[in-house]
């Protein structure tokens, strides 16, 4: 079957509410940034040039006409992107601390994107596409975390290559056990799994970022596991080869989406290059451009509206 897409992903789509500066009053000011994950993942794969589209739910408010807009600006497919006619738009206000940190605050309880159901996932949409994308936060709760695993199932059922992106947001979840056990579940059924540095030490329970990495390969036997470690870099983990490549140093301002950009970027070299065999050059080359992409990201506020064009991603290379 012709694919349509080469990249569809579920999960939420929010507000970021990010801070910019103060009132002449004194009081905080925020700015509305369009986000959540797995938008943002497709938001870079868009610049490249590549088919997305997203699977999710927003409120009959004028937020989530925002989003919708802003998604099918960015050239995503939003054909998929229900609206729940009860429930207001998520959103989440994110503290950004002066060492660059963040702290979120969530509107959550419930917000639209957890009342994506069953009925609203196409399995012949889903079909549709090469890779399939998810992350947890489409996980915390019974209906939506139901609507995620149909979809899942629907791309395995496809042969689409399955995308996973922990995302571990803490106070989005009632346990952490229940975190660690919705993490496990997309670990067993993932290809490529992105994961974070605390995020693996959480998971695994061990200091070393190999050792735990080590731990989910012999628990999950995923193909290809990526994992970032800040400005650090990052690592690739495949057939029994470790690659590392370093970051890069830039002005960040604040680090919303940097991860999601890492993330897109990876999905879009599979998307040109295959996943079947890629050499050590190959997932050197892959880090270098997601890291790189990813830095440019943390220059810009917000991520939907942030995701650098390849030759910007290609002069920073250059350096």
């Amino acid at each position: 079957m012709e694919k349509k897409f080469d990249v569809i992903a579920l999960g939420e789509l929010l507000i970021d509410f990010t801070m910019n500066g103060q009132s002449e009053q004194g009081n905080n000011m925020f700015e509305a940034c369009p986000g959540g994950a797995p938008c943002n993942v497709l938001a870079l794969l868009n610049k490249m040039g590549k088919k997305t589209a997203f699977i999710g739910k927003v409120g009959k408010d004028q937020f989530g006409t925002l989003l919708r807009d802003t998604i099918t600006e960015a050239g995503i497919d939003a054909s998929q992107l229900a609206t729940d006619d009860q429930v207001n738009t998520t959103l989440a206000f994110v503290h950004t601390f002066p060492d660059g940190d963040r702290e979120f605050s969530f509107y959550r309880n419930p917000g639209a994107d957890m009342m994506l159901a069953e009925d609203d996932v196409d399995p012949a949409f889903i079909a549709q596409t090469k890779i399939f994308h998810f992350g947890t936060l489409s996980m915390t709760h019974d209906g939506v975390r139901a609507a995620t695993k149909k979809a899942v199932q629907a791309a395995k059922d496809a042969g689409c290559l399955v995308s996973f992106d922990p995302n571990l947001r803490p106070p989005l979840w009632s346990s952490l056990d229940l975190a660690k056990e919705q993490m496990e579940y997309g670990f067993g059924v993932c290809d490529i799994l992105k994961i974070s540095d605390n995020e693996i030490q959480f998971v695994s329970g061990k200091e070393d970022y190999d050792e735990g990495i080590a731990y989910l390969q012999e628990k999950f036997h995923i193909p290809l596991i990526l994992l970032t470690m800040g400005k650090d870099g990052s690592r690739a983990y495949y057939k029994g080869m470790r690659v590392e490549r370093p970051g890069f140093s830039v002005k960040a301002i604040e680090t919303t989406g940097a991860g999601d950009t890492f993330c897109g970027s990876t999905l879009n070299y599979i998307a040109e290059h295959g996943f079947k065999d890629l050499t050590e050059d190959n997932l050197g080359e892959l880090l270098t451009f997601a890291n790189a992409a990813a830095a440019l990201v943390t220059t810009k506020k917000g991520a939907i509206r942030a995701m650098p064009v390849r030759e910007e991603v290609e002069a920073l290379i250059r350096g």
